[in-house]
């Protein structure tokens, strides 16, 4: 089998046409502020991947939309990331919905049947800030949640549906507190404004916005650690994460072991490190698939995630040298490509904020999210 074929297979079963659409556009016209690749992902029925089949999705399972994500990151890096954090969203979502046949269950269909995006709102774009970290101020009223704030970049802000923010709620009990929790805020709600012009990652700006208490998702238990279900999206948020930015680093990948001149040495040490990394990630989407992913699994997928953090590390920059003297063209697509596959260790939660919740999770105590 050929390099990525069958991620491409699993594309072409799930979202059909949308692979040869993104082949005949090219790289840098994909990359670029007016890429149709948003579109052409709609298009194909991408936004309901991982919405069960009976809720008119795709059905996918987490292996699935681990090889999809990464055959979307070899052709457009910039979709594949994305789209990850509407996919984190869906998957926290229908697990929800397993659960409450309520407003969860009745917005994944929704999303599903009309093609939306879930656009996501927290606190990524701050460095040193938890992933929860609130961007948003919430003043309690009878009807819900008044929500204002910005945030900013935000994936998708000119193409969502559905914005997903983090805010503090009431916590258990009587003591006062405060917890994080998520809110979802539809597009068209009055208050919400994008602001700037261009490219697809903007300023995203929250003035009053009523949220009411069926859209609101309380983050944490009350002993202070994820639910459930937001545990299970954490775990899915470090797989597809890791799936996107293999794709990136595959397209280089793959650029090599098409060229004849590169020593086959080389091309299959390249293979072997690329593999070897995927198949460690293909463990963590079966674990997810296996039902009811846990604090282990969600450990087993930042582990994973920090080891394709150091392959990438090698792997991008001898395929770079690989490939030596490319025309204008093309040395502007590899850069490209270089660049973004060296993004993964941006995103959260970073390794050295994770060193010590891992530290004593191995300890056998809890595993915290920093």
């Amino acid at each position: 089998m050929r390099f990525l074929e069958r991620e491409r297979a699993t594309v072409a079963k799930l979202l059909p046409g949308l692979d040869e659409s993104l082949r005949a556009v090219s790289l840098m016209e994909l990359e670029g502020p007016d890429s149709p690749g948003i579109q052409l992902f709609r298009d194909s029925g991408g936004p309901g991947l991982l919405v069960p089949i009976a809720q008119r999705g795709r059905g996918a399972t987490a292996l699935d939309a681990l090889r999809v994500q990464r055959a979307l990151g070899s052709r457009t890096p910039s979709l594949a990331v994305a789209t990850i954090l509407h996919h984190f969203s869906m998957a926290t979502l229908v697990g929800l919905a397993t659960t409450d046949d309520g407003q969860e269950s009745m917005l994944v269909e929704g999303v599903a049947a009309g093609n939306q995006l879930v656009a996501f709102g927290f606190a990524e774009e701050r460095p040193g800030a938890g992933i929860l970290s609130p961007l948003m101020t919430a003043t309690a009223g009878p009807d819900g949640l008044s929500v204002s704030g910005r945030t900013r970049p935000c994936s998708l802000a000119r193409s969502m549906d559905v914005l997903a923010v983090s805010v503090m709620v009431p916590a258990w009990g009587d003591d006062g507190g405060e917890v994080p929790a998520v809110a979802l805020v539809s597009a068209e709600s009055e208050g919400v404004s994008v602001g700037g012009a261009g490219a697809d990652s903007e300023q995203v700006t929250l003035d009053d916005v009523l949220v009411p208490p069926e859209l609101l998702v309380q983050a944490s238990a009350p002993d202070g650690r994820p639910e459930v279900m937001l545990t299970a999206g954490f775990a899915w948020f470090q797989l597809l994460m890791t799936g996107s930015y293999l794709g990136a680093a595959g397209a280089l990948v793959e650029r090599v072991l098409l060229d004849n001149r590169v020593p086959e040495s080389e091309r299959v040490q390249l293979l072997v490190e690329a593999e070897g990394v995927m198949s460690a990630a293909e463990g963590v989407a079966r674990r997810i698939d296996d039902g009811d992913p846990d604090e282990s699994t969600l450990a087993d997928s930042l582990y994973v995630r920090y080891c394709v953090q150091d392959t990438l590390s090698r792997v991008v920059p001898r395929a770079v040298e690989l490939l030596g003297d490319l025309d204008s063209m093309a040395s502007d697509e590899v850069g490209h490509l270089a660049t973004y596959a060296n993004g993964l260790d941006l995103h959260p939660p970073a390794r050295d904020r994770m060193t010590g919740p891992l530290a004593a999770y191995l300890a056998d105590g809890p595993l915290t999210i920093a």
